[in-house]
């Protein structure tokens, strides 16, 4: 409920607080003093747009803050999901500068203007004149007759199932687009892969086979020139070993003579070992060196097959190529998992949709079961109040497809006239109809929901006598349930308040001023007085007003 608004800068409204309770509260003020006022600046609070036309000071900043208890509502997934505090005492705020910029505030932490007006339609309910709310809202309709049916539980249960029928239904819908978008590369990945993994491929295979390619293509030559360096080591006296032994000799002759002879001997010997064996090396290698054409044959085969495999995948050498077949099969499987997966998702579906049928046509008999005493109740309320052959009705058809609230669509119809068949409440309904169509339903769903507090903009409009008594006991009747604020130049209904506000100018030399005073019980009596009797209050106004007064309470 609200607590309280404070009200700064606004229109002609200069600063103001005005503190609520539960129970009726009735607002009256002259016409053009500011009552219209009043509902601009709340509205500002509930997301609604402004500029800086609104500023009374075009130097100063607007500002509007409304003060709600809001344990009652369960809004606790709403601050939860949206990230911000929750307080069971909250504060909604909204500024506007000068320079026409807009801020709003949920416990001064900074949101935008939908965030503010999702939480304000939540928290208020503005009734004006010429609104008739979500009369052909069928959300609303449906509420209207659960709040009698008493579906409260079955509905957790079917929104349970149906938000997660709602997620399963999309992973399903983008799953299977995407499915059958590439649902033909399976068959290519499959096919790529599978020649791929027929070439056997291994890592560091291209270099063995390039190395081996480059020995097989210059056997002969490598073979001629193995066998002539062999022949320079070991062939005749004139060899290469041959002329190291003879120097070994020669300095063998002197090395007892020479100081330097002895390391010189002992190096000619370690050189005459190191190319004996280097001479053997080169002569096995020489023998082992043979031509193979078929050999280089298979060799220039595989690497062809690998280097056409490059040029069709699009990479540099094998270890790319082999980095790309894990990629492959990656993708692959993805494919194939999501086809597995949209087979498991259309059993979950399949077995959702079986739990939200059985709980919809639950909720479905639960509505049709009351239908008859709802429309007997509007229908009296409505003949109580003026409307003596009026006729309300509902109907209810089912939907193609599972809804937030079943399966359902309602329709409320309405004819005031006994000739006329009931039609479409919004086709066939005039304004001070709907108002009080309005006023009956509001008045049952109050005794059987936690509504937001409900403001009333002179939905007594064009009534009077016994007819505005009744709508003054529906609205107190409201009352007793929710915090209710109604707007009124009808004195029966004004006193039926249990506070009374009033709503007028303060004009002085160089302005005018909006003000708002909580009456005392005398100045009540005097207001509803003036409204029984306009400007000149006579004894016998103030008289009928304390008997006004005086049943009300009583």
């Amino acid at each position: 409920m609200l607590i309280k608004l404070s009200v700064q800068n606004y229109a002609l409204i200069k600063e103001l607080d005005v503190e609520l309770e539960n129970g009726l509260t009735i607002i009256t003020g002259e016409t053009g003093a500011g009552k219209s006022i009043l509902m601009g600046a709340l509205s500002l609070i509930l997301g609604n747009r402004a500029d800086t036309s609104v500023l009374l000071d075009k130097n100063d900043k607007c500002i509007v803050e409304g003060t709600f208890r809001i344990d009652e509502y369960e809004l606790n997934d709403f601050f939860l999901t949206n990230e911000l505090d929750y307080e069971p005492v909250t504060m909604l705020r909204r500024e506007i500068n000068p320079a026409g910029k807009s801020r709003a505030f949920i416990n001064d932490t900074p949101v935008t203007l939908n965030l503010l007006r999702e939480i304000g339609e939540k928290l208020i309910d503005i009734h004006s004149q010429h609104q008739t709310l979500m009369l052909n809202d069928n959300s609303f309709q449906l509420n209207v007759i659960d709040s009698f049916a008493g579906t409260a539980k079955l509905l957790r249960s079917y929104r349970f199932s149906y938000f997660n029928y709602r997620k399963l239904k999309k992973e399903h819908t983008l799953l299977k687009e995407s499915y059958d978008k590439n649902k033909a590369d399976i068959d290519y990945f499959q096919f790529q892969i599978s020649q791929l993994e027929d070439a056997r491929l291994k890592e560091g295979e291209q270099e063995e086979l390039e190395a081996e390619q480059e020995l097989l293509g210059h056997a002969e030559e490598i073979k001629s020139a193995l066998a002539g360096s062999s022949l320079l080591f070991t062939s005749d006296e004139t060899s290469i070993l041959s002329l190291l032994r003879a120097v070994k000799l020669n300095i063998g002759r002197i090395k007892n003579f020479l100081p330097e002879g002895e390391l010189l001997y002992s190096r000619t010997e370690s050189s005459i070992i190191e190319l004996d064996d280097l001479a053997g090396e080169i002569e096995k290698l020489a023998i082992s060196i043979e031509a193979d054409p078929q050999r280089l044959a298979r060799v220039n085969e595989r690497l062809d097959l690998f280097y056409s495999l490059f040029q069709k995948h699009r990479v540099k050498d094998l270890n790319e190529l082999i980095v790309k077949i894990s990629e492959m099969k990656e993708h692959l499987n993805t494919l194939v998992s999501s086809d597995e997966r949209l087979n498991e998702l259309e059993s979950l579906l399949q077995s959702e949709e079986g739990t939200l049928r059985n709980i919809s046509h639950e909720i479905s008999g639960k509505r049709k079961s009351i239908i008859t005493e709802v429309e007997l109740k509007i229908t009296e309320l409505l003949r109580q109040l003026g409307m003596p052959n009026a006729r309300f009705r509902i109907e209810l058809s089912s939907a193609s497809d599972f809804k937030p609230s079943g399966i359902d669509n309602a329709d409320f119809l309405f004819s005031a006239n006994k000739q006329i068949a009931p039609e479409n409440l919004s086709k066939i309904a005039s304004g001070g109809e709907l108002s009080r169509v309005m006023l009956s339903l509001k008045s049952l769903l109050s005794r059987n929901n936690n509504l937001p507090t409900i403001i009333f903009d002179e939905i007594d409009s064009g009534v009077s006598g016994e007819v505005a008594d009744k709508v003054g006991q529906i609205l107190a009747g409201m009352g007793k349930y929710m915090q209710v604020v109604n707007i009124t130049h009808l004195p029966q209904v004004a006193s039926r308040g249990t506070k009374h506000y009033h709503v007028y100018k303060d004009d002085t030399d160089d302005s005018t001023i909006t003000r708002v005073r909580l009456l005392s019980a005398d100045e009540r009596v005097l207001e509803v007085a003036r409204l029984l009797s306009g400007s000149e209050v006579t004894e016998t106004a103030m008289k009928n007003a304390r008997e006004l007064i005086k049943a009300a309470i009583n």
